[in-house]
């Protein structure tokens, strides 16, 4: 058991180097390194936008950790998450993905990547992705300070959703684009009492 973590009143659990995280980044390693330098900073290009919106979807009903800890994975099966390579891929393609043990091997997940790719691409025309993404980006951000005040969904990930649905995208549901808004840095939902609150720029 570590000793060198205490938890604050609001849920924060500071750690031998005196910074505040949260508890879900607080004792694993690998977690703890992406939330201080990766989560919730800003994504804006189209290969970026593209791979966290896949591997949100591939989250679904799964732990982060499982998804982070299979990324090198999913890069190699997916080429690095290029869409223009990834809307070519057929059935030979979808069966080599679900005996690729390294990945989570999920056929549903796997073809809506594939058609993901496809409509990411079709937004080219529109500005793309990114651009229409961020397009959600709320006048204000939340500031929870504990827990169980951070949302899981928002009116911008619900409009988002409709959205990107309405552009040919699927496994993009409200709360998975709120993940994805939290993770792209639109939304700034790192706890007020948090080393990493106000990291991404984006918010003053």
């Amino acid at each position: 058991m570590r000793t060198d973590l205490t938890t604050t009143p609001d849920g924060l659990v500071t750690g031998d180097d005196g910074l505040a995280r949260p508890a879900w980044a607080a004792s694993d390693a690998m977690l703890r390194e992406y939330y201080d330098t990766e989560w919730g900073m800003p994504v804006h290009d189209e290969r970026g936008v593209f791979e966290r919106l896949s591997l949100e979807a591939f989250q679904s009903g799964l732990s982060w950790r499982t998804i982070l800890a299979k990324r090198p994975a999913f890069r190699a099966a997916f080429a690095d998450f290029d869409p223009d390579v990834v809307t070519t891929f057929g059935d030979d393609d979808v069966e080599r993905l679900m005996a690729d043990a390294g990945i989570v091997r999920n056929r549903a997940k796997i073809r809506a990547t594939i058609t993901n790719a496809a409509a990411t691409i079709a937004l080219r025309a529109d500005g793309g992705l990114a651009d229409l993404v961020w397009s959600f980006r709320p006048e204000e951000t939340p500031a929870p300070r504990t827990i169980a005040e951070v949302p899981t969904t928002s009116d911008e990930s619900v409009a988002l959703s409709k959205t990107l649905r309405k552009r040919g995208f699927v496994f993009v549901g409200p709360t998975t684009m709120h993940a994805l808004m939290e993770a792209l840095g639109i939304v700034d939902t790192h706890l007020v009492g948090s080393h990493r609150r106000g990291s991404s720029g984006v918010w003053g």
